[in-house]
């Protein structure tokens, strides 16, 4: 990828003028993404490997080990589209299932968003607010994060950018419809990862109501109407599956798959920006700091956008971009509660940019201000860093490897909860399938979990999954592992009477616990 910059002379340089570092300067000219493109890799790289998975990667793990038929299938029963896990099937079938090769995965579109995110600067602005924009992009914590994560949040980051420096090139050219048709595959592409593609496609679509193009508003333009119809057409096999996703939320809800969101409150929204760049709600922060940050970006952004002069304001664009889904997901948060930051990390990708703009305004009038403030805002990403490269030296991998190394054949294993389940599955080593404990709840339905969500990737096998009573096991079984949380209550609350516990290992918020039993 290079971003040219042309003599606006258009005249070649005279022969033997040229300077002893010309050569250097027209390459540092050219490829200046390049070190840019370089920190955002190691970066994403370093401490990819760090954390354990845990149960969301577990079940993107679980779900691509079913053939793409299947994956389309029980995705339509989970919560999320089939795109990302059509893709880590087919990746690893190519490159394995090992740690890196996995989450490398996502690392790659969370390089691929910086590109994007110069790229569509470089458009909007000027090549000194993107090559800004790229360094706050390669380092936003945010993006970083779950650009090292087993799920489609970094993937839908790259669709949802390059859709939108699609729609810039659209707008100042709407008769190159060729743009439409780049802009129509990356969303659709983006609606088969994750559902909050929706909350991008209203941005656009607000951008374009206040837009004009040669005296006509752009959003009433047939082509503009047309391409959204395609993007309708391409997203119609999965609509069926949406529906009847929909029509079983109570599921969903019962089986902890979307009720696990906590509701919110008026400091959720300070503190999503918070999240987005430091990875930590900033709650325990004194109320003047708290607000500070928000306050600003806010202020920054209005200035921003006050001095767009140019036809097209394509920076309003990237502040509805970045800030109306936020808005919308806090509005009907109050009624359910969806405001979970990574479901927002493609829009949070917009605050970086218009930073590097507001930057770049700056430097021309106030050159030290404009230092000041790049200083502070990369003291703020590195703390995010920080936060994110910290990892506790008591993973759930060192609770399932101790197992692998102690495992008898004819041994059984049983975890509490899918939330450590799916994990479990992943670093299991012992050819045992191990067991998921489903007791009857205390009104005396079922324990199982139901057909939608979570309970799609075993229900399958539940004859060989779901234990509902340990009393099952007590009979002609030597050694049993028992997989749980470490901290009161006890998950395997009855423990049978002729079972003896032999030994247990904690490991940060979880246990295992190994016992014999002797015959009745």
């Amino acid at each position: 990828m290079k971003f040219h910059d042309y003599n606006t002379s258009g005249k070649a340089p005279t022969p033997g003028t040229a300077k002893p570092f010309e050569p250097f300067t027209a390459w540092a000219r050219n490829c200046w993404p390049l070190p840019i493109l370089l920190l955002a890799t190691l970066v994403r790289l370093y401490g990819s490997t760090a954390s354990a998975i845990w149960c969301d990667e577990g079940s993107s793990l679980l779900m691509s080990q079913y053939s793409p038929s299947l994956i389309w299938i029980h995705s339509a029963h989970d919560v999320h589209p089939p795109l990302y896990f059509l893709l880590l099937h087919a990746w690893i079938g190519a490159f394995g299932d090992g740690l890196f090769s996995i989450r490398f995965l996502s690392v790659l579109p969370g390089i691929g968003t910086v590109a994007l995110g110069m790229w569509l600067v470089y458009q909007v602005a000027t090549r000194h607010a993107a090559i800004v924009a790229g360094v706050l992009l390669a380092l936003l914590p945010i993006a970083v994060r779950y650009s090292q994560e087993v799920r489609m949040y970094s993937l839908m980051g790259l669709w949802l950018l390059g859709a939108t420096l699609a729609l810039v090139y659209w707008v100042r050219k709407p008769e190159r419809h060729r743009y439409l048709v780049i802009y129509v595959l990356l969303m659709a592409a983006s609606f088969y990862t994750h559902y909050f593609t929706g909350l991008c496609a209203l941005s656009h679509w607000a951008y374009l109501w206040g837009v004009r193009g040669d005296e006509q508003r752009l959003v009433t333009r047939p082509a503009w109407w047309v391409a959204n119809g395609f993007i309708f057409i391409l997203y119609a096999p999965w609509i069926p599956g949406l529906i009847d996703l929909l029509r079983h939320l109570d599921q969903l809800r019962a089986g902890g798959d979307i009720g696990w969101i906590e509701p919110i409150i008026m400091a959720s929204l300070p503190s999503t920006i918070w999240q987005y760049l430091t990875l930590a709600d900033a709650r325990d922060l004194g109320w003047l700091l708290y607000l500070a940050l928000p306050l600003a970006l806010a202020l920054v952004t209005g200035v921003v956008c006050l001095r767009d002069r140019s036809a097209h304001k394509f920076h309003v664009l990237l502040a509805i971009y970045t800030f109306l889904p936020l808005i919308v997901v806090f509005l009907v948060s109050w009624k359910v509660p969806l405001l979970v930051e990574r479901y927002l990390m493609f829009s949070a990708l917009g605050v970086p940019m218009i930073l590097a703009i507001a930057i770049d305004q700056l430097r021309h009038h106030f050159r030290y201000a404009a230092v000041a403030m790049l200083v502070m805002v990369l003291t703020v990403e590195l703390i995010g860093l920080h936060n994110d490269y910290q990892t506790d030296d008591e993973q759930f991998d060192k609770l399932v490897n101790y197992v692998n190394a102690n495992y008898q054949a004819n041994d059984r294993i049983v975890v509490s909860d899918l939330f450590w389940y799916f994990s479990y599955v992943y670093y299991n080593k012992t050819g045992s399938v191990p067991l998921l404990y489903t007791p009857p709840r205390a009104d005396g339905l079922s324990g199982r979990p139901g057909d939608y969500g979570f309970g799609t990737l075993v229900n399958n096998d539940a004859d060989k999954v779901y234990l509902d009573s340990l009393e099952k096991l007590s009979l002609g079984q030597t050694r049993v592992w028992l997989v749980s949380n470490s901290a009161p209550p006890d998950d395997f609350a009855s423990i049978p009477s002729n079972w003896n516990k032999v030994s247990t290992l904690k490991v940060g918020d979880t246990q295992v616990r190994l016992y014999t039993s002797r015959g009745k």
